[in-house]
């Protein structure tokens, strides 16, 4: 006979993964019992129990999935073996809970299908979103020489910038063009020898 504390120690990290998430199993609890604490033994034990039911109701499922010759387990499996193991009392609210699954599933293809409801045909939508590729490219490549050509414009104001600059220079160097009075000129060489002659 086992130790009923070794029962309520935390699964080994092999059995961690066939448990529900404790978060799962805590939020339930709460939810449940929201003004009550619950230790934390308690707490496991709960967890230990929801697996084990879980265990044992999916194995009865696949005993009946085996009888009839069926690979994949299904929701009237599962029924059958809520029926076998003597937990009718879970039926009603299992086949609650499986009608409102197959609502969520139906209205996640109602949602699926919606291009197919714009009745428009699939060749139409593919030869409209071609044509919207088409005009995204031209756009883009205007949008592209636009500023090459912007960038080509700047370039040669640059360059004629440059150009005429030393044009403006050699214009002011030589006296010409009435300059704006920064340049000076070189002394010549009779200023030199008047210093010569002060000595």
């Amino acid at each position: 006979m086992s130790n009923p504390q070794e029962e309520l120690l935390p699964p080994n990290a092999e059995d961690d993964e066939l448990t529900l998430p404790r978060a799962s199993i805590n939020k339930i609890i709460k939810e449940l019992v929201p003004t009550v604490r619950v230790a934390n033994e308690s707490r496991e034990l709960i967890l230990n129990c929801c697996s084990e039911f879980i265990h044992l109701i999916s194995s009865e499922a696949n005993d009946v999935c085996n009888q009839r010759s069926k690979k994949t387990i299904n929701a009237e499996h599962v029924l059958e073996a809520l029926d076998r193991l003597g937990f009718r009392d879970y039926k009603q609210e299992a086949e609650a809970v499986l009608h409102d699954c197959k609502e969520v599933a139906a209205k996640r293809r109602r949602q699926s299908t919606r291009l197919e409801n714009l009745g428009i045909p699939e060749e139409e939508l593919l030869r409209q979103q071609q044509e919207l590729f088409a005009k995204a490219r031209e756009e883009q490549a205007r949008e592209e020489q636009q500023q090459w050509m912007s960038m080509q414009a700047a370039a040669v104001q640059q360059s004629n910038a440059l150009i005429q600059r030393p044009a403006q220079l050699d214009k002011d160097a030589s006296g010409g063009g009435g300059g704006n009075g920064s340049f000076v000129s070189k002394p010549s060489e009779d200023d030199d020898d008047d210093d010569d002659d002060d000595y």
